[in-house]
């Protein structure tokens, strides 16, 4: 048997045992190990699954992902997302769906210290739900403004996606997180107009707040100086240069964790609560990350990038169509898969054929990020709208589906915008060399 029969056969096996339930990053290694095993043999083959774990475990690059995860909990626990949530609304609450523009404030800047989509969802799910339905939003406004506000977590610096896709191609990580800073404020522009133009066609899915005087404001906005904080010696750390990445995520998590307990809001069992989910968290993106490595080894063996490129080139299609095919493929894994399965199972292929296109990588990994990102709101999965469901059980699947209708086609426009503007993304980060 060939090796490129053995490659198809293994990709084969994978998508069969994640039909099977079988968890991705488990499919992947076992059938990577079989494949190789297949190719090299039984020595070589056991020999990569003592390796790789390894090689994983000991990756210093990859130590920012449970320092950051970690800090996100911790500002969860220690209030920042409530002081983020209030602090937009101050500013914002007055507008027509204000308190639903607030929440896209808030989301975007608690994003910016969690690097979670699906923890934002959920922490803001319980800051801002119960305030909004007080005041009178309509549920599908209300859910669909959270769940759609919290795919920004992972477009938005620190991202741990990010982290990883720099990790598995090989890019500076410092690179992607100062090309996400455009589009990422782009994505909050598109969700306040659209909340905007929701408001213009139903005006009664809201009340109008009064504007908040600034005697007022400014109570809110020193309780949220930790929050700002906290941003500002992450994000701004990084891009001065000042901090590494790592480093400043180490420091982060300092700051936060000293933020929540001079609040008082730690305690054994929080504490407890916090490294649970953060060792939960970080296993799972291991076990994914060991995973794709061994199955690197058999895709790489097997010839199968390679065959794919050329047979791509070879159909006469325009690059920019291949892309645009590209985004169809995603957005369709989106409904199947979560966010970082997605992207692990895809990139052995797709980013060797996107370099061979003569695409920037960093541009690339915006864009990968950006339509995983739609992924989480897209039907008849959504991973963002189940946990908002999960959070809001009296909220019917279908009314979430209806609000995040909006939020969705303003993703679209700037998944479009930044795949046919690339300068968007690759501007900045080209002024910082």
């Amino acid at each position: 048997m060939d090796n490129m029969t053995i490659g198809i056969i293994g990709m084969a096996g994978i998508l069969g045992l994640i039909a099977l339930h079988v968890p991705i990053g488990i499919a992947m290694a076992v059938a990577g190990f079989l494949s190789v095993a297949g190719i090299l043999g039984w020595g070589p083959a056991i020999s990569l699954l003592g390796t790789e774990p390894t090689s994983a475990l000991a990756n210093r690059e990859l130590f920012v992902i449970p320092l950051f995860l970690l800090m996100g909990s911790l500002a969860s626990a220690g209030g920042l997302s409530d002081d983020l949530y209030r602090l937009a609304n101050a500013f914002l609450g007055h507008y027509r769906g204000g308190l639903a523009m607030a929440t896209i404030g808030g989301c975007a800047g608690f994003g910016t210290v969690c690097g979670s989509s699906v923890a934002t969802t959920a922490t803001m799910a319980r800051v801002a739900l119960p305030q909004m339905l007080e005041r009178g939003y309509s549920p599908a406004l209300a859910t669909g403004s959270i769940a759609a506000g919290g795919t920004l977590g992972i477009l938005i610096p620190p991202s741990v996606i990010m982290v990883l896709y720099a990790f598995l191609t090989e890019q500076f990580i410092v690179d992607l997180f100062i090309a996400a800073v455009i589009p990422g404020t782009i994505a909050v522009m598109l969700d306040l107009a659209a909340i905007n133009i929701y408001m213009r066609l139903t005006p009664g899915a809201a009340k109008t707040e009064p504007r908040m005087p600034w005697r007022e404001r400014w109570p809110v906005i020193r309780r949220s100086s930790g929050a700002i904080a906290l941003f500002a010696i992450v994000t701004g750390g990084i891009y001065i240069g000042i901090f590494t990445v790592n480093e400043a995520a180490a420091v982060g998590t300092v700051v936060a964790l000293g933020i929540a307990v001079g609040r008082g809001r730690i305690d054994r069992r929080v504490l407890v609560a916090v490294l649970s989910e953060t060792a939960a968290n970080t296993a799972m993106i291991y076990t994914l990350i060991i995973g794709a490595s061994v199955a690197s080894y058999f895709v790489a063996l097997s010839q199968l990038s390679p065959a794919l490129i050329s047979a791509i080139q070879g159909s006469g299609l325009a690059p920019m169509i291949i892309i645009l095919l590209l985004l169809v493929m995603y957005f369709i894994l989106g409904c199947i898969f979560e966010t970082v399965s997605s992207m692990i199972l895809t990139l052995p292929f797709v980013f060797p054929l996107i370099t061979a296109l003569g695409y920037d990588p960093v541009w690339w990994g915006i864009v990968n990020v950006m339509v995983i990102e739609i992924g989480l709101i897209t039907p008849p999965i959504g991973l963002n709208v189940f946990v908002m469901h999960g959070m809001a059980r009296h909220i019917p699947l279908k009314t979430i589906f209806a609000g995040i209708t909006p939020f969705l086609c303003a993703d679209v426009t700037r998944l479009l915008l930044i795949t046919f503007i690339p300068w968007l993304a690759l501007w900045l980060p080209s002024t910082m060399k």
